[in-house]
């Protein structure tokens, strides 16, 4: 594809070209420029691309074509004939708005279905006819075991975030899933990278796959400022609200490395007069999506996360990323920056780091190729005194690596008192009810984003699924 690429010249239908120019846009990224045709052309699919790229309009776009360009072969309620997996609840709701905004000239339908919130409504959707359904794992798991979904008319799979997936445990989920999907159908899969788990997944779900990419594994958007303050962990939550207040940021994402850090950070600049949310996987969905509504509109200006409740976030023009912790891994680095300078405009992205966690500091910069710059602290700012500090102990951080849980994630599948990413209560807990998310911001075709963190997988598959009727 020439740069010169516009949407008109994709062959799309008239109605998402419509769609399209409603939202403002011309020109594809990158992503959507190369894999549209791929998906158009019928084959099977495996792009990847980094944050910020769009790749949500390069599989949502040519889908709806499809659908709505030939008629079902047997419609019925329940019975879905596109089904997209993604990891979290954030992004479940993302990809289904970017459906929404594109398919509004179509009559095809569509439903997000994730845990978390009251599964009655989704119960209630599925006596409906749906056309795309945008699930995360474990919920749909939950609606195969009451037989409330039909997915044997499913034409097209999308895993998308599928290193992600493959990271938080969704394996055994998804070959449930597979198992009773037609044979005959189309599959893309999305991810971040092309890691040696992404490529041993492709082989066994995928048939003679076109392969997309679009940007280097671990590339970090140069449009980012990176840099760093040297500064001891007791000192962090201060100078953090001294930095909010120097330099006047009125929309600051923060990551910490536990869900608990995250709740004292946010509960500390609130009691210094900033207004601030946490988001993590233990709050409710209701609370996650007013918290993320509130700092979208303004009136939060701190919005601390955890890396996995920060799955799917998008937001236009995100001026401030900061990394109130390093994370374990250094991949998570590329992905937590990469929530700022999107879709060509600038970002900064500063890290606090103490003297415990230079060797993970060293491990980005390998990570990617670049030293991140170190930056005196202001001379206007007093750190506390010590009798401030005794509360500031932090836990001990896991294995540096893949090999303990992830940052922010906790306890999780198997783990007393936890809920996996999608959302579903450990079994015999009812999940906690809460309300539908907000439509999510940025699902036009030059912003969708999202990102992953693969671990190594034993053969994932015995066999490949049978020739495909695409």
């Amino acid at each position: 594809m020439t740069t010169e690429t516009t949407f008109a010249s994709l062959g799309l239908a008239e109605p998402i070209m419509r769609a399209i120019a409603d939202a403002g846009y011309t020109t594809p990224t990158p992503i959507q420029a190369q894999a549209i045709p791929q998906v158009l052309a019928g084959g099977d699919l495996l792009a990847a691309a980094q944050t910020g790229t769009g790749k949500t309009a390069g599989f949502t776009l040519p889908i709806l074509h499809h659908l709505s360009t030939r008629a079902a072969a047997a419609p019925r309620p329940g019975r879905p004939r596109c089904l997209i997996l993604v990891p979290t609840r954030e992004l479940a709701a993302q990809v289904e708005e970017s459906v929404k905004t594109y398919g509004k000239y179509l009559s095809l339908t569509s439903m997000v279905m994730f845990g978390g919130v009251n599964i009655n409504p989704q119960l209630k959707a599925l006596k409906s006819r749906v056309d795309i359904l945008v699930a995360t794992p474990g919920r749909l798991l939950d609606h195969m075991g009451q037989k409330t979904i039909d997915l044997s008319g499913v034409e097209i799979l999308v895993l998308d975030e599928a290193d992600r997936m493959l990271d938080m445990g969704f394996i055994r989920d998804i070959k449930k899933v597979l198992a009773v999907l037609p044979r005959q159908r189309q599959n893309l899969l999305f991810s971040a990278t092309f890691s040696d788990e992404i490529r041993t997944l492709a082989n066994g779900l995928l048939h003679n796959p076109k392969s997309v990419e679009v940007a280097r594994r671990n590339t970090t958007v140069e449009v980012i400022e990176q840099s760093m303050h040297r500064v001891p962990q007791a000192h962090k939550r201060d100078l953090l609200a001294h930095l909010i207040r120097h330099h006047d940021w009125q929309q600051v994402l923060v990551f910490t490395r536990t869900k608990h850090g995250a709740n004292k950070l946010a509960e500390k600049l609130i009691k210094d007069g900033i207004t601030a949310a946490a988001i993590h996987g233990n709050k409710s969905q209701s609370a996650r999506t007013k918290a993320l509504a509130s700092f979208k509109d303004g009136s939060v200006r701190v919005l601390v996360a955890t890396d996995i409740a920060a799955r799917g976030i998008d937001i236009d023009q995100l001026p401030q990323v900061v990394n109130f912790e390093l994370p374990n891994v250094a991949e998570d680095y590329v992905h937590r920056i990469g929530r700022t300078g999107r879709a060509g405009s600038t970002g900064s992205a500063l890290s606090l780091v103490d003297d415990e966690e230079m060797s993970y500091l060293r491990d980005i910069e390998k990570l990617i190729k670049r030293s991140i710059v170190r930056v005196e602290i202001e001379p206007g700012f007093v750190p506390p005194a010590k009798a401030d500090l005794m509360s500031d102990e932090r836990p001990p951080r896991p294995p540096q690596g893949r090999g303990g849980p992830r940052q922010g994630q906790g306890a999780g599948r198997g783990q007393p008192g936890g809920r996996n990413a999608s959302g579903r209560a450990p079994q015999g807990k009812p999940a906690t009810a809460g309300a539908k998310p907000a439509a999510s911001r940025g699902a036009a075709p030059n912003s969708p984003a999202q990102p992953r963190q693969p671990r190594p997988q034993a053969a994932l598959f015995s066999s490949k699924p049978g020739t495909r009727g695409h």
